[in-house]
C-alpha cells in the first residue's frame, strides 16, 4: 500500500505541472522567483485557474494583489504576534490581550520549570508551524517542543505565500496563558472588514473533533448565511454573543482606512480577547461554495489597479 501510494505521487509529480510547482516550492525551489511570477503560478496551482492582477475580481484574487500593492509599514507591526500586543493595548486596552507569560529568542532559553501546568508557545512570525498547546505539562516531551520552535524559527513564511508584511517580523517565541471558556473549548469569532466596515462574521469550532474545523459564516445581525470556504458549516447552534456589537465596534476600528483586514476575537465567559490581525486569510486559496460568493466578496474590496 505504501509503495503504490509512493508511485501515485511520483506518477502525479511526473505529469501534474501544478502539483509539481507545489511540491517544489515545499521545498524551496522557487524562493528567488519575483513574487508576482510566484502568485501566478501558485495561484493556477491550488485554485485550478488564471489569476488576473490586471482586472481582479474575486476576493481571491484581490487578496493576490493587495500583497503586491498595498504595503504599508505598519502591516508588518500588525501582522507581529509580539509587537501587535502594544498596539492592541494602546487602541482598546490591555485588559483585551490575552495574558503574556514570557518571550524568547531561542527555545533553549525557556525555563520550562517555571511556565505553568497550561500554556500556549507559538512563533509570532507565521502561522501554526512551532506552536505547542500544552493542557498538561507533566505529559510535555521538551525536547520535541524545542525541536518543533527550533523549525518554527527557522521558517522564513513569506515565501510560502508571499504575505509580504511577515517578511520583515524579528522571529521570538512568546508564550500566553491557556484560555477556555466554560465549557473546556475556545470559540474564535472572526470578523471580515472591507474598508473599515464589517461585512460578514465567522465562527471556527470543533476544531478537535474527529471531523475536523467547522466553519460557519453569519452577517452583522447573526443571521447564518449560506455559504462555505473550504471547511464544512458546523451543524450545532451557535448562539449570538451578547456582546456582538461591542467585538463589531472593536473590529471596525482596529480595520479603518485599510482595504481588508480580518480581526479575530475570543469571547470567554462573556469577556472579550484579542485574537489576531489577518490580511490575507487562507492566502487567498480557499475557494467558495457557491463559487459566486468570492466575486461578490470580491466587489466589497475596493482596489485602483
Amino acid at each position: 500500500m505504501k509503495i503504490q501510494k509512493i508511485l501515485k505521487a511520483a506518477y502525479k509529480y511526473i505529469f501534474n505541472k501544478n502539483y509539481r510547482f507545489l511540491i517544489n516550492s515545499e521545498l524551496h525551489f522557487y524562493d528567488k522567483m519575483p513574487d508576482e511570477k510566484f502568485l501566478k503560478k501558485k495561484f493556477k496551482a491550488v485554485m485550478g485557474k488564471g489569476l488576473d492582477l490586471e482586472n481582479p475580481i474575486t476576493f481571491n484574487e484581490k487578496l493576490q494583489w493587495l500583497k503586491l500593492y498595498d504595503r504599508k509599514p505598519e502591516y508588518t507591526m500588525m501582522a507581529d504576534k509580539y509587537e501587535v500586543r502594544k498596539y492592541i493595548a494602546n487602541r482598546l486596552g490591555e485588559e483585551y490581550l490575552i495574558p503574556l507569560i514570557g518571550v524568547w529568542d531561542n527555545p533553549d532559553d525557556i525555563d520550562f520549570d517555571k511556565l505553568p501546568d497550561k500554556f500556549v508557545l507559538k512563533c509570532n512570525h507565521n502561522s501554526g508551524l512551532g506552536m505547542c498547546i500544552c493542557k498538561d505539562k507533566s505529559k510535555l516531551n521538551i525536547k520535541k517542543v524545542k525541536r518543533k520552535l527550533k523549525k518554527g524559527l527557522k521558517q522564513d513564511y513569506y515565501l510560502t505565500c508571499r504575505e509580504w508584511p511577515y517578511k520583515e517580523i524579528k522571529r521570538k517565541i512568546i508564550a500566553e496563558k491557556y484560555m477556555e471558556d466554560s465549557t473546556g473549548e475556545l470559540m474564535d469569532y472572526k470578523f471580515m472588514c472591507f474598508n473599515g466596515k464589517v461585512k460578514c462574521i465567522f465562527t471556527c469550532t470543533e476544531r478537535f473533533d474527529n471531523d475536523g474545523l467547522k466553519v460557519t459564516f453569519f452577517d452583522t445581525n447573526w443571521r447564518k448565511l449560506n455559504f462555505k470556504r473550504h471547511y464544512p458549516t458546523s451543524e450545532i447552534d451557535i448562539s449570538k454573543p451578547e456582546n456582538l456589537d461591542e467585538m463589531i465596534c472593536f473590529a471596525e476600528m482596529l480595520s479603518k482606512d485599510i482595504n481588508f483586514l480580518r480581526v479575530d476575537f475570543y469571547n470567554i465567559n462573556g469577556k472579550i480577547y484579542f485574537g489576531e490581525l489577518t490580511f490575507f486569510p487562507g492566502s487567498g486559496y480557499e475557494e467558495f461554495t457557491p463559487e459566486s460568493v468570492d466575486e461578490e466578496l470580491g466587489n466589497l474590496i475596493n482596489i485602483t489597479v
